[in-house]
């Protein structure tokens, strides 16, 4: 839908940058006449085996300054952007976002983006939007309402759509997130202060984690390290320790009436030939559920993320039918895919999911799937990823749509904190218009 007429693309360009991890990705810039906008393109360590292909190059680099394996390049990924995508999409409406998904995928044609690459088309597609959006002089988030109209689910049952989303913290970090060989498990305990207000909830946030950080060395964890969302790596393998951690850093800091734990367990991770190891021992599915509800009672846990492996629909519905009130969210299950979430819809597996806009390559096919679980009162809980940059998108994408909740990781890494101001201004943006359109009235 377009607010005025036509806008011709006249660039696309494609640079290499480094994500939090210290490895390349592609930053994507768009330019319709003089008007520019960028996205940078974030990456996932634990990634679900349907996502759409991120491109990387064969022969790879050395190894990140992190220290931790070998970065592979993305010299294949911005020559698909260079010489490829943006020949193809010059001279087309900015405005017209879904033609130019459409001629993206069209290029490509292949389901999981195998050719061009997920990531190449990412950051072509959402760096279109950022561009048409400063053309029509709107927000961010007030021009992706005009995309496409997602409304709150008009259901008696269902949950109310939130002003500003719940922020979900990762202060505690396993799997695939840490480096330190200890085997934790569950890869994301998090907190979830139950606040609209922004700045209240990353407040929160920094205070229980500067908390943890005195519970942690007082348990002989001297050497805080951390993950690679900025939440620590605490040095076991008990999967419940962590939790105990985090309710004692909510007790201390007075905070146990306004703050929720939740768990990305990433199960997929820890999950091999019929059996998931957990502390060391492979278990079946079935013991899995039993400490799962154990942990909901004894924790009060808002929210668990992909408790089985991704390809294991109908033991997420029997959890979620098993606890009544908790969230089971779909991340490596679903991929931000509309026919894996209409898949999850008829088994009844669960009842929130993980946007993450690089999961499925196009800015049009994320909204897609967003209206598609609205429509069936599944919970949006819009998400970075652990190799992230300093774009501030997702915070839009959030706001823009009344999404339950943003996942950004922990408040004191720089790369996750744009994503919490970014929310913080958009209020402080709505505060003011609200103030000034009261003053105008009287």
């Amino acid at each position: 839908m377009a607010l005025q007429s036509s806008c011709p693309i006249n660039k696309i360009f494609a640079e290499e940058i480094s994500d939090s991890r210290g490895n390349p990705t592609i930053k994507v810039t768009a330019w319709a006449g003089s008007i520019s906008g960028s996205f940078s393109v974030p990456s996932g360590a634990s990634t679900g085996i349907h996502e759409a292909h991120e491109l990387r190059d064969e022969d790879g680099n050395p190894p990140s300054p992190n220290g931790f394996g070998r970065a592979r390049g993305v010299k294949n990924a911005i020559e698909k952007v260079n010489k490829i995508i943006a020949p193809a999409l010059l001279g087309q409406d900015i405005f017209n976002q879904k033609e130019i998904d459409r001629i993206m995928l069209e290029l490509d044609g292949t389901y999981n983006k195998d050719n061009l690459g997920g990531n190449a088309i990412i950051g072509a597609s959402i760096a279109c939007a950022k561009t048409a959006a400063k053309i029509s002089g709107k927000e961010v988030f007030e021009y992706l309402r005009i995309l496409t109209n997602i409304k709150p689910s008009l259901r008696p049952d269902s949950r109310q759509a939130r002003k500003v989303p719940y922020l979900f913290m990762n202060l505690l970090e396993g799997g695939k997130h840490v480096h330190n060989g200890l085997g934790l498990a569950f890869q994301e305990y998090l907190i979830v202060p139950e606040t609209e207000n922004v700045q209240e909830a990353v407040d929160i946030g920094i205070k229980i984690q500067e908390g943890l950080k005195k519970i942690l060395k007082a348990s002989g964890d001297e050497a805080i390290e951390s993950g690679d969302e900025g939440g620590f790596a605490p040095k076991t393998n008990d999967i419940k320790t962590p939790l105990k951690y985090l309710t004692e850093a909510v007790n201390k800091n007075n905070l146990q009436d306004q703050v929720r734990l939740a768990l990305d367990t990433a199960a997929s991770s820890f999950y091999a030939r019929g059996t998931y190891k957990i502390n060391g021992k492979n278990i079946p599915k079935e013991e899995l559920g039993e400490i799962y509800d154990s942990l909901v009672k004894e924790f009060n846990l808002l929210s668990i993320e992909d408790p089985f492996e991704e390809e294991d629909f109908e033991s997420f519905g029997g959890l979620k039918n098993k606890n009544k009130g908790l969230l089971i969210v779909g991340d490596d299950l679903t991929v931000s895919n509309q026919t894996l979430l209409k898949k999850a819809i008829e088994k009844g597996s669960i009842n929130a999911i993980i946007i993450k806009p690089n999961q499925i390559g196009t800015l049009t096919e994320t909204l897609e799937t967003m209206k598609l679980a609205r429509e069936h009162d599944i919970e949006l809980i819009v998400s970075h990823r652990s190799g992230e940059t300093d774009d501030d998108f997702i915070a839009d994408l959030a706001f823009a749509f009344n999404c339950f909740g943003l996942k950004a990781g922990s408040p004191l890494k720089p790369e996750r904190m744009v994503k919490y101001e970014r929310l913080i201004q958009i209020s402080n943006l709505l505060l003011t218009q609200f103030i000034y359109g009261r003053r105008k009235k009287t």
